[in-house]
């Protein structure tokens, strides 16, 4: 049974999710947020790499897909942006773990069928495809819907075919860092 995790970066806050999969059907296995405040960046960046170091191996998932930089309009907020990314990704090629990116559009449109839905949309589909008794945090639920765009993609790369559920489709989108 494979398990994704979806991160949802942030220079002060990033949101994970892990889900299952058993055939078809998707299972939540655990999300929340490393909240690590506004301290020195690059406490922030070792706070991140840390704390999703930890998650994996307490949690053990076999890929993780992450959000895209995106274009802000402070290049400041960007490159921080860019940083945490970075941190996150470290902490999952460090254990093996192969990465794929998607956009925000891509994201939502997996979960929501819309590229740009709002963050309560999310969260509100996140809640009833994962059956959670209310909805998880704007962080982890992007995290959640990340790991869940990464589910419908299935962006495997070299990793062995025989962690693919039945019928679940390859393809090439997004982008790759790392194999097993």
């Amino acid at each position: 049974m494979p398990r994704i995790l979806g991160i949802d970066p942030g220079s002060r806050k990033t949101g994970y999710g892990i889900i299952s999969l058993e055939g078809k059907t998707i299972t939540h296995v655990t999300h929340g947020r490393l909240m690590v405040g506004d301290g020195d960046f690059v406490e922030r960046l070792k706070k991140i790499f840390s704390g999703l170091s930890e998650v994996i191996s307490e949690h053990e998932p076999d890929m993780m897909a992450i959000e895209n930089v995106f274009l802000h309009k402070n290049a400041d907020s960007a490159l921080k942006l860019g940083q945490a990314r970075g941190a996150a990704i470290c902490a999952a090629v460090n254990q093996d773990l192969s990465v794929a990116e998607y956009s925000a559009t891509q994201i939502k449109k997996a979960v929501v069928g819309n590229g740009h839905a709002a963050k309560d949309q999310v969260q509100y589909m996140m809640q009833v495809i994962l059956g959670l008794s209310e909805p998880p945090e704007e962080d982890a639920a992007d995290a959640l819907a990340c790991a869940i765009c990464h589910a419908n993609h299935a962006v495997i790369g070299g990793q062995q075919q025989s962690k693919l559920p039945a019928g679940m489709r390859t393809s090439r989108r997004g982008g790759r860092y790392g194999r097993r």
